[in-house]
């Protein structure tokens, strides 16, 4: 059934043209990769969720005074080993390899207090204890503020320009990238909504068990409303004897890749970038 506001969306008129017949805003490629390798809900890999997770954490602590002394610019990195399994079997996390934390801090405290307390308060809080300790030959090896001393941050320290994170925005490099930055765009460029797009796919095929892992790739050229090319990489790990071009053609007959259309079914003209 539509809804009323469906079809005011539908309706709707970008640049002399109906919504569903807009063109791509720019030309380029996206990606987008989902995994049930560890967490069901997000289907996110493990060890760029993890980083981020810390990232969030330190923020959340620094902000209601937990940990003082942290202070706003900082970054983490997580590498984790994985086992490789069987053709139609998925990747199987199997401990965190290490982690690396670099935060900016106050001048008072020192890199002993530094490293404690981020591996006490923010690392064992959000990483898997059954990971970060698998066997004394084998636990997590903790890099905090390997460069020393972190007082200056921010664009003081290190200026930049918005887009430059692209591989943190996304995946961590688990799967390819396009090159196209998603911040500061509207959606019509795809750059941000043909990648978020994929990424509805790619969690829509393994949510429904079609897959263990998969990487959806899209390509668009400017002012034309339907792609150039859908493509589809299950790593092996499609289900019950079927295989990725089986997946492709459910792609093709369940989703529209077209800028109007994911803009309506994503909602993306709702502020909640």
């Amino acid at each position: 059934m539509i809804e009323a506001q469906d079809v005011n969306i539908a309706a709707a008129v970008v640049g002399g043209k109906k919504l569903e017949d807009i063109g791509a805003g720019d030309q380029g490629i996206m990606f987008g990769y989902s995994t049930d390798e560890y967490d069901q809900k997000t289907l996110h890999p493990l060890s760029h969720q993890l980083s981020c997770r810390i990232n969030m954490e330190m923020a959340k602590q620094r902000k209601n005074g937990e940990i003082p002394w942290l202070r706003p610019d900082c970054k983490s990195q997580v590498i984790v080993e994985y086992k490789l399994g069987e053709k139609g079997e998925n990747l199987k996390p199997t401990r965190i390899f290490n982690i690396l934390i670099s935060t900016q801090h106050d001048p008072s405290v020192d890199n002993a207090t530094i490293k404690e307390t981020l591996i006490e308060k923010i690392i064992k809080k959000v990483c898997p204890i059954d990971l970060l300790n698998v066997g004394q030959a084998n636990e997590c090896v903790y890099v905090i503020n390997p460069s020393g001393k972190f007082d200056v941050g921010g664009p003081a320290a290190d200026a930049g320009v918005t887009g430059r994170k692209i591989i943190v925005d996304s995946y961590g490099g688990w799967c390819p990238h396009g090159g196209g930055a998603y911040s500061g765009k509207d959606p019509t460029k795809v750059d941000r909504s043909g990648a978020y797009y994929a990424r509805y796919v790619s969690k829509s095929l393994v949510a429904a068990g079609l897959c263990h892992r998969i990487c959806v790739q899209v390509s668009y050229a400017i002012g034309l409303p339907d792609p150039l090319s859908i493509w589809v990489d299950s790593y092996g790990t499609v289900k019950n004897g079927k295989n990725d071009d089986y997946l492709c053609k459910v792609v093709r007959a369940n989703f529209s890749f077209r800028p109007g259309n994911i803009i309506k079914e994503l909602n993306l003209r709702t502020p909640i970038y």
